[in-house]
């Protein structure tokens, strides 16, 4: 089952960045990645047409209180959204807790190992502080650099299914070593 995650108040820091909640002050550099051909596609949304269109989503992340920004050299470069999984494609988890992750990274940075650096310490966070019992992940099938992401986080294949907007999405789970 989802459990309810609220990280208004949180801080995360990494040996190169910080990934903390977003700010009305992160309009333009949301905007200067998410308007970029081929950062969202393969996690089923597509370029943002302006900055009023990045302005309506920084409100969603701000107001869901489950999305971290990015942040690297005091810019930020990506987000990474703790997400209520579909339960009903989980049965098998109903009697124990957890979510689903979900990130996107500016194109500069791809290749640098910034986004498996970043769902590590999500991870770190997820199963020390707020006590889950599991994590999962998913990517579509062409997506080989999110495929490239889990494998390095240790996250296992479960099964691959359509889902929301991804068709023939891999979806993946990590159980918290420490509540086996």
């Amino acid at each position: 089952m989802n459990k309810n995650i609220d990280i208004s108040n949180v801080i995360l820091k990494t040996q190169r960045m910080i990934l903390r909640p977003w700010k009305d002050t992160d309009l333009n550099d949301f905007y200067e990645y998410a308007k970029v051909d081929g950062v969202g596609q393969l996690a089923g949304w597509t370029p943002h047409k302006n900055i009023e269109e990045s302005k309506v989503i920084l409100d969603i992340f701000i107001e869901g209180k489950k999305t971290f920004a990015i942040e690297y050299q005091n810019k930020v470069i990506g987000s990474l959204g703790i997400e209520c999984y579909n339960e009903e494609n989980y049965p098998e988890f109903n009697s124990f807790q957890g979510r689903e992750i979900g990130y996107v990274l500016s194109k500069d940075f791809w290749g640098q190992d910034i986004m498996p650096e970043a769902v590590k310490a999500v991870i770190q966070y997820l199963f020390e502080v707020e006590n889950l019992d599991f994590i999962l992940v998913c990517h579509s099938d062409r997506n080989k650099q999110s495929a490239r992401v889990v494998q390095k986080c240790g996250f296992k294949y479960i099964k691959t299914i359509k889902y929301d907007a991804i068709e023939n999405s891999i979806h993946s789970i990590l159980y918290n070593p420490s509540r086996k």
